[in-house]
């Protein structure tokens, strides 16, 4: 493996990489730095969580000159926060090299005259027309998760900003996934690109990695998985960091809360840190027991795999912004991804709502929503996030129904009508492992219904009860009967419960 010097990079760069406890290149950044470096045009499909913010911003660092007053480099983004956070996170590598940055939108002074301007394509396009930003002397032109930007504001403003660069401007852009507007801006505008990393193609499944969101910093939440993980019954916890200096904050964090942290293989410890996945290997005499988290995510596919492949019960920390990027890399090594929410405490008005969620965290596209919600998760716990949503969710069914029984004739009209519901007989239960998201996933899955179609659910030992609205109660049956449930082949039908016994008439009393 190769390290930054190898690449060719100034001493400034390296050791402003190795202050970030950045010491060994991923394999997108030794692929992509040196193509970046000489100038050319070049497509990443990646996100964040694969080190792609380093990989295009020590390529433009080392290739741009210091200046004074000029503008040099743009940086597009879908927010005024993501180019705050951008900028903030890339100042740290800059100091080093001299070269000034700012971001439009937020407090930063003098953004004309920053060598590096983040911004959003609407903001940077107002800052022309009232000529704050000057970009004639432009050198490179980075687009930072594409697919995020159109999701935001389209692509019509970001097109309209590359009339305004000079001809010959080095184009980079980021995206995952690449969609279909995307590969057609690209097609339009972005010439001679080299695309990294090459697509894969299908690989065999191999099992599962399940994933937590937690905001940032994540010691909290490692340490919330390792209890959960020991109360479980794992015998050690293998926790995976980036770096050595992460390491060592999240193991004097565990260590604070009583789970004493040594190195891969001390039995006299429950947890146990790692940072290459090869040497936390080789001093691992026995997995069995052991459970493995990822406090930072795999930066490519090889670590993935070398880091989870040890067990089967791998859990991910993401950021929110970092789910795309390990959905990629679970698709790259065959291992299906899968939430890993906190546990909570099943309550009856919440049992609904879950079942309505589950399909949409599975299967749903909600990485948009992820990009747009990503300021505040920021400020706020994305649990907290997630339980206003529903709340403002309920609040409105809650003022439907209102309007529904109180309500003038007009609103009780548009207000849409409670459907009936039909229970439905399922023959498969618990002692065939059958759980709730089993059920639930078959029905929205084979009879193509979204969540909200399904009511309660109940498992019991020999079978199970579903509610289905009643206007696709026999869609259902026909969809389910004979498909594979837990390895048995559903029997499914209308729920007819038995008649109660009718009572012998005694003798009239005397």
């Amino acid at each position: 493996m190769k390290s930054f010097e190898d690449l060719g990079l100034s001493s400034e760069i390296t050791e402003a990489l190795a202050r970030e406890g950045i010491e060994i290149p991923t394999p997108l950044q030794e692929a992509a730095i040196p193509t970046i470096a000489k100038g050319n045009n070049i497509v990443l499909m990646a996100g964040p969580g694969s080190g792609l913010l380093a990989t295009w911003l020590v390529g433009l660092l080392e290739r741009i000159e210091p200046s004074d007053s000029k503008v040099q480099c743009v940086v597009l983004c879908a927010t005024p926060e993501t180019a705050d956070r951008l900028a903030e996170s890339s100042a740290r590598l800059s100091s080093m090299t001299g070269h000034s940055l700012a971001a439009l939108g937020s407090s930063w002074t003098l953004p004309g005259q920053a060598n590096l301007l983040f911004t959003t394509p609407d903001d940077l396009l107002a800052a022309l027309e009232q000529n704050v930003v000057d970009v004639s002397s432009v050198q490179v032109l980075v687009v930072d998760q594409a697919q995020s930007i159109e999701n935001v504001s389209g692509l019509q403003s970001l097109e309209r900003t590359l009339g305004y660069l000079p001809s010959g401007t080095q184009r980079i852009l980021s995206s995952l996934p690449i969609t279909t507007g995307v590969q057609d801006l690209i097609g339009r505008h972005f010439k001679r690109t080299v695309t990294l990393p090459t697509p894969t193609s299908d690989v065999p499944k191999r099992g599962q990695i399940r994933f937590r969101i937690a905001p940032e910093p994540t010691e909290a939440t490692a340490l919330a998985i390792v209890d959960e993980l020991i109360a479980d019954g794992a015998q050690h916890v293998l926790v995976f960091c980036r770096s050595e200096d992460r390491a060592a904050d999240v193991g004097d964090y565990l260590t604070l809360h009583g789970f004493i942290a040594g190195a891969p293989g001390d039995t006299s410890v429950p947890v146990w840190l790692g940072i290459d996945a090869l040497e936390a290997r080789s001093g691992i005499e026995n997995s069995e027991g052991l459970a493995v988290i990822s406090c930072d995510p795999p930066a490519d596919p090889d670590t993935l795999d070398r880091r989870h492949s040890l067990t089967s019960n791998g859990v991910v920390i993401v950021a929110p912004r970092e789910v795309a990027h390990l959905r990629a890399l679970g698709k790259q090594t065959g291992y299906e991804t899968i939430p890993f929410p906190p546990p909570i405490r099943d309550r009856g008005v919440t049992d609904q709502i879950r079942h309505m969620l589950e399909p949409a965290l599975q299967d749903g596209d909600i990485a948009p929503y992820i990009d747009a919600l990503e300021p505040i998760f920021r400020d706020h716990d994305p649990v907290e996030v997630a339980a206003a949503a529903v709340a403002l969710l309920r609040k409105k069914q809650r003022s439907v129904d209102h309007a529904q029984t109180h309500g003038s004739p007009s609103a009780a009209a548009r207000a849409p009508r409670t459907p009936s519901w039909s229970k439905l007989f399922v023959g498969v239960g618990e002692r065939d492992g059958l759980s709730k998201g089993d059920l639930l996933g078959a029905i929205t899955g084979e009879a193509a219904l979204t969540g909200d179609s399904v009511g309660r659910i109940e498992i019991r030992e020999s079978h199970s009860l579903v509610e289905v609205h009643e206007s696709v109660a026999r869609k259902v049956i026909q969809a389910l009967n004979g498909t594979s449930l837990r390895g048995r082949a559903a029997r499914v039908d209308f729920d007819r419960p038995r008649a109660k016994p009718t009572a012998r008439k005694g003798r009239p009393a005397r």
